[in-house]
């Protein structure tokens, strides 16, 4: 009986003394932190370009009756040689009723033009133009941390909150990257 009594007590040390063993390890690959002291954002100025729009009465032309724009200058035309015709005698009528044509035709074309210009309609609609305009950004922050009794800073590129995490004597910033203190 006496040795399964000492079977048993050695059993019970060594299976103690792993636990004990496999709790020290876990309990020191635990990660310390730094406290954090305060972050401040570094920002960095950039351009940026957007579509600005506003609420706005858009006047647009209703399309023209006459496709070809011709009623204005034909009748123009016409006028005008009425009215050179009016001026002078024998072949100096015809000279006035030749050089009156083309004057009433381009009269009668800005008239034409201007009654276009009259037939607006103006719906309610969006004015939208691209603007770019100079705003900053954070690009990193700069955090004043302590960390076994003396203060630090680090840049991240994330607000780290309230602590950092270090493990092995190093700050774990991310699963991918540990930086080591700098005090």
């Amino acid at each position: 009986m006496e040795r399964q009594t000492l079977v048993g007590a050695l059993l019970v040390t060594g299976s103690v003394a792993a636990i004990g063993a496999v709790g020290g390890y876990v309990v020191a690959s635990q990660p310390e932190y730094a406290q954090v002291v305060r972050v401040e954002p570094v920002t960095k100025a950039v351009t940026v370009t957007g579509q600005e729009c506003r609420n706005a009465r858009v006047t647009k032309k209703k399309p023209a009756t006459d496709a070809n724009r011709l009623t204005g200058t034909v009748i123009g035309g016409m006028v005008g040689g009425v009215i050179g015709h009016q001026f002078g005698s024998g072949g100096g009528r015809i000279l006035a009723t030749v050089a009156g044509a083309p004057g009433g035709g381009a009269g009668g074309e800005q008239i034409r033009k201007a009654g276009q210009d009259k037939n607006a309609v103006a719906p309610d609609g969006r004015d939208c133009k691209m603007v770019s305009r100079t705003e900053n950004q954070v690009v990193a922050y700069d955090v004043r941390y302590r960390f076994d009794g003396k203060l630090g800073t680090i840049r991240m590129d994330h607000a780290p909150g309230q602590r950092i995490p270090v493990r092995d004597g190093k700050f774990v910033l991310s699963e991918e990257s540990e930086t080591e203190p700098k005090g």
